[in-house]
């Protein structure tokens, strides 16, 4: 086993991208897992140092192979691209090949509030998918940010009619939600694998910023010089491609307050950027 290895599932995105950054500046060998070496993203990685495998997460069988040798493993589902269904099975599927292939550390990709019962699909999937890593008797440290800074920005989640529209009519434009940039998970799973002691066991939600979606739209206002682009849709039409998932989700953010604490994320990454700093530095259209 080489205690320099890392291996990164889903490492072509957002995640994952970050974690494979970050572990390659630390030093740490990076085994980055994707569907397509050939992609621009994977072509990168390959260029940064990183060794480039293919690799199917739902296939325990496949992902043995990859993780042989691996001292980590950052596991992350995305069930926007793969399926609600999908994400049980890919996150099962690492905690099993990682448990015959002798991992040392698991660190895990959660999201959401952490508890069971929100009705929240995606969310309740990764307490399912914790529960059996759990099970394995896996050294394990679970990541758990609520709402992601690229919601603002990135297309794959439609910001002008979800965060720009939906959102604020579903949650309510001014209460106060908790923020985090995905590209600030890398270093937060970087620290994991580097102070296994202080990490392995812990359950770390993620905020770095507390602003209502009110607030979120003054703040790009005041940085672009113009309003976000905003495309009014109906919630019956955002469904027939989003599935209601999400909409759940925000009538639950409503009603339900999550507790936070921006100091204690701060204590293990104190770069983690506010709206503000992310917005600053983002490139968006």
């Amino acid at each position: 086993m080489d205690a320099e290895l890392v291996v990164v599932t889903g490492a072509t995105g957002r995640q994952g991208g970050s974690v494979a950054r970050h572990l390659l500046a630390g030093g740490r060998r990076v085994r980055a897992l994707t569907r397509d070496p050939s992609s621009p993203a994977a072509r990168r990685l390959t260029s940064a140092g990183a060794e480039v495998v293919r690799a199917d997460m739902a296939s325990a069988e496949s992902l043995r192979a990859a993780f042989a040798g691996a001292h980590g493993v950052f596991s992350v589902q995305n069930p926007m691209t793969g399926g609600l269904n999908e994400e049980v099975l890919q996150g099962r599927a690492v905690g099993d090949a990682a448990a015959a292939a002798g991992v040392r550390h698991v660190v895990y990709a959660s999201a959401g509030p952490g508890l069971p019962g929100t009705g929240v699909r995606q969310w309740e999937n990764k307490l399912v998918v914790r529960a059996h890593l759990r099970s394995l008797d896996l050294p394990l440290t679970v990541l758990r940010p609520m709402a992601f800074m690229e919601l603002m920005t990135d297309k794959d989640f439609y910001p002008a009619v979800s965060m720009w529209h939906l959102m604020p009519r579903l949650i309510g434009a001014d209460r106060p939600l908790l923020w985090f940039s995905a590209g600030d998970v890398g270093a937060v799973a970087a620290r994991a694998f580097a102070e296994p002691d202080r990490f392995i066991g812990a359950d770390l939600p993620l905020c770095a910023d507390v602003r209502s979606i009110d607030e979120c739209r003054a703040l790009w206002r005041e940085i672009r010089g113009r309003p976000p682009r905003r495309f009014p849709m109906p919630e019956w039409l955002f469904h027939r491609f989003a599935g209601d998932d999400l909409t759940r989700m925000w009538r639950w953010l409503r009603t339900h307050p999550v507790p936070f604490d921006v100091a204690a994320t701060r204590a293990v990454v104190p770069s983690a950027r506010t709206v503000r700093e992310w917005l600053v530095q983002r490139t968006y259209p």
